[in-house]
């Protein structure tokens, strides 16, 4: 029986900030902002664009690799380690879901919208 992946409430094209590990002066990405491209929720990881940035060695004749050599490329990182960037002051913050009850055609719908804690505004 497979196991139901966990809800992630940070989505593609998010502004994220990284908020723990080691800091900028120390070679790592703590305070770095970045777009996320990619989202496991069956593992929980994020992939930011230009975070946890890793060196791959790449053998000549592998299929997609071309020549062969060194390439730099993302790796994922734990949803826990990044914040969703408030669009209002550039900060991290939490996410909170809002429901509204929209009246459409006669019926009433329920509307889940994503909003940022720190001040409010919709995601």
């Amino acid at each position: 029986m497979a196991t139901k992946s966990p809800k992630m409430k940070i989505k593609k094209n998010d502004l994220v900030q990284v908020i723990s590990g080691r800091s900028q002066q120390n070679g790592g990405d703590k305070g770095k902002q970045g777009k996320v491209i990619a989202v496991f929720p069956e593992n929980q990881r994020v992939l930011v664009e230009g975070i946890n940035r890793i060196t791959k060695h790449v053998r000549a004749g592998q299929p997609g690799g071309g020549s062969g050599g060194i390439e730099v490329t993302e790796a994922p990182i734990h949803v826990s380690n990044v914040a969703v960037v408030d669009p209002e002051d550039g900060k991290p913050t939490r996410i909170r879901i809002r429901t509204e009850t929209v009246d459409r055609d006669g019926r009433s719908k329920t509307v889940r919208t994503r909003v940022s804690a720190r001040s409010g505004k919709d995601l």
